[in-house]
């Protein structure tokens, strides 16, 4: 008995050790940008980073960890803590959604200017306040677009997630058509009452979640910009990913981006799905269950492809 108390001991011993370990591989600080924006820090324990990723999320009450209410993946915080391991910095923050209730903010305030405000803020921040030789903007889905139109401001590369290539009232068109060609139409018909007029009164009522009169100033400013357009525009090192997996992103929204700034670099990884997990099989059910499997593994080319990227400035 007291040899298997020992040898347990033992165990328990090393174990700590591995985990102590893999904790100093990164180091992470909390930071308050300002009012709107709270987020993590996360550089290398043993060296000091000279670029800085700053991650901006996807649609929806979505945190700095990629998370959602319905959705647990950690997506962006083991993409952050394998970056830091290779060397590079990042900052990942919690959308002004979370904030709402705090600062008396009420849905129909919201436009989409105001997340690309906050990345520029961000920028600004590290601008002023790091020795960083590199800001570089990641995007994930929406926040492609979002981080796209916050780069013009002083950043000095950028990178596209599973971002769109054309406008959103497109994407959601496509998207609810894929299950009911009906309500397609339906869609498609709201929304170019709603960009033409700001507003639309005269919707199915079974489209109220896409059409809620408190959203409908976002979604208003939101239809106004076209990636593909916007990335024209941007004069500096751009890489595009996207995996043949995603499903709520196809990697044609890739090559529309790729095809608008020719410059730029476009990498599709195999099997990669929407919250950067591999899955290799069609089952839609079997890649949806992945948004709530915290413990998977992040696609093993993902980090790579960005790290290779970053460093080629350097």
């Amino acid at each position: 008995m007291k040899h298997t108390k020992s040898y347990i001991l033992a165990l328990l011993l090393m174990s700590y050790s591995l985990i102590a370990q893999e904790e100093l591989n990164y180091s992470e600080e909390e930071i308050s940008i300002n009012q709107f924006t709270d987020g993590t820090l996360t550089t290398p324990a043993d060296a000091e980073a000279t670029s800085l990723i700053i991650f901006v999320q996807g649609s929806g009450p979505t945190n700095r960890d990629g998370n959602q209410p319905m959705g647990n993946n950690d997506g962006m915080k083991k993409i952050a803590r394998e970056l830091a391991e290779d060397g590079i910095a990042s900052f990942r923050f919690d959308k002004r959604i979370f904030k709402m209730n705090e600062l008396k903010l009420k849905e129909s305030d919201l436009k989409f200017e105001d997340f690309i405000k906050d990345v520029e803020d961000i920028i600004s921040y590290f601008d002023e306040n790091s020795d960083f030789d590199q800001l570089i903007i990641a995007g994930h889905s929406e926040g492609s677009l979002i981080g796209m139109l916050a780069a013009k401001k002083e950043a000095d590369a950028f990178i596209s997630l599973a971002g769109a290539g054309e406008p959103i009232d497109n994407i959601l068109t496509e998207q609810i058509s894929k299950m009911s060609p009906e309500f397609g139409e339906k869609t498609r018909a709201a929304l170019d009452i709603l960009k033409a007029e700001g507003k639309v009164a005269n919707y199915d009522p079974m489209l109220e979640s896409v059409f809620r009169p408190s959203v409908q100033p976002y979604l208003y400013s939101w239809i106004q910009y076209d990636p593909s357009e916007e990335i024209k525009e941007l004069d500096m090192p751009i890489l595009i990913i996207n995996g043949t997996s995603d499903i709520q992103v196809d990697v044609n929204q890739a090559e529309m981006l790729k095809k608008a700034n020719p410059e730029s670099q476009l990498v599709i990884l195999e099997d990669m799905n929407h919250v950067f997990r591999s899955i290799q099989s069609h089952d839609a059910l079997t890649n949806t269950k992945s948004y709530n499997e915290p413990n998977r593994e992040i696609h093993p080319q993902l980090v790579e492809t960005i790290s290779t990227f970053v460093k080629s400035m350097e």
